[in-house]
């Protein structure tokens, strides 16, 4: 419902990804993805079919996106799309979470598969695979979480198989055991350059249910190193940062505040960690999803996907919306923070309707990235630019 800009801010357009659940064979309603300014002005917008859980921009001004988890299966999957919206290529796929575009212009997909696998649990259990995809090949490679069990065991002490109470954070118990949200593929860094564990090429992994990151190896398949239990809570978005450095959302879903944390992974000690955790009660406390962006400024943008604004209006509204419209209104917060952790770009936002979550995760990227996608679309959309002037809800 608002917006402050103190005037520290990296200056460049935010990818916003409302979350939309599926809407199974009504092929009618559309989901609008944004690229805002920073004053939370719309500068452009793309209204696509179906669910929405994670859009990427590339530099050519087209766009990635992949459904929800919970995908009609019929339409699950990649897709890219040109300024206006039209889809240039598909890849039908359970894409779960994320998604990465990689130097070879292939794409590695985070994607779920449900089967038996007695090593894990009794019964159906939903396990993470990861798909390398080609344009001219299809799959080029694949992995698979139940072959690397014995791995987490011996790095972190995990226990197999697990007892059907032993889901955290969700209420799937043992079928969601890892409820991977990430895979990253790993850049050029400075602990790679000491450690061939965090070499460039290798993937970077986030199993929310075990609180647990961890690397694999490319050549060998193998999982070389994992962190965070007894100290993660449901954490989302692990990126490694170009000074070796991994940068993280925790989510504190048990703990109750979340936190962003930048971890050195040789010594395993973090080393710089942002929350407001002293206050009561904390402002920063998004349970489940959420992301983190570092920006070329070295600030941090934080998306936090659950936000309960303080002013009792926001929450007469949202409490009208829920009751007499039946409608979800989610408010959500982007912000940006300092190395000397202050605040200096905050803005909350709210997406009305029966399938919305809000924000899942946010990009912030140069007004440079973004000048081939505004420069495609010029001259501006009239009416496009009539019905979406700023970022809904937005005051």
């Amino acid at each position: 419902m608002y917006l402050e800009n103190s005037g520290g801010a990296f200056r460049g357009y935010t990818l916003v990804v409302p979350t939309v659940d599926d809407i199974g064979a009504d092929l009618e309603k559309p989901s609008v993805i944004y690229l805002a300014g920073l004053g939370g002005e719309v500068v452009h917008s793309w209204r696509v079919l179906g669910s929405v859980q994670l859009a990427k921009l590339s530099r050519d001004g087209n766009l990635f996106y992949i459904t929800r988890d919970r995908s009609f299966e019929e339409r699950a999957g990649l897709r890219e799309i040109d300024p206006f919206g039209n889809v240039l290529w598909y890849f039908k796929a359970r894409v779960d979470h994320d998604f990465c575009i990689l130097a070879n212009g292939n794409v590695l997909l985070n994607c779920i598969e449900d089967g038996e696998a007695p090593a894990i649990a009794r019964g159906k259990v939903s396990s993470p695979k990861l798909l390398e995809v080609s344009r001219r090949d299809g799959v080029v490679w694949e992995w698979r979480g139940e072959d690397h069990l014995n791995e987490l065991t011996a790095l972190v002490g995990i226990g197999f198989p697990k007892d059907i109470s032993d889901g955290r954070h969700m209420l799937d118990g043992a079928y969601d055991w890892a409820h991977n949200n990430t895979s990253q593929v790993i850049e050029e860094n400075v602990s790679g350059a000491k450690d061939p564990r965090f070499r460039a090429g290798n993937i970077l992994i986030s199993y929310c249910n075990l609180n647990t990151i961890a690397v694999i190896d490319r050549a060998s398949s193998r999982i070389v190193w994992a962190w965070g239990p007894g100290e993660l809570d449901g954490q989302h978005n692990p990126m490694m940062l170009e000074n070796g450095n991994i940068l993280l959302f925790d989510n504190g879903t048990d703990r109750g505040y979340s936190r962003v944390v930048e971890l050195n992974p040789i010594s395993a000690k973090i080393v710089w960690e942002y929350s407001d955790h002293a206050d009561r009660p904390p402002m920063f406390f998004s349970p489940y999803t959420s992301g983190v962006c570092p920006l070329p400024n070295g600030n941090v943008l934080v998306c936090q996907s659950s936000h309960r604004p303080p002013s009792l209006s926001a929450r007469l509204y949202a409490g009208v919306g829920r009751h007499l419209l039946k409608k979800n209104i989610a408010f959500g917060r982007l912000f940006e923070v300092t190395q000397a952790k202050d605040v200096v770009w905050d803005l909350v936002t709210g997406h009305c309707g029966p399938l919305n979550y809000c924000v899942y995760q946010a990009t912030r990227y140069p007004e440079s990235y973004v000048k081939p996608l505004l420069d495609a679309v010029k001259p501006e959309d009239v009416t496009r630019k009539k019905q979406l002037k700023s970022l809904p809800y937005m005051r």
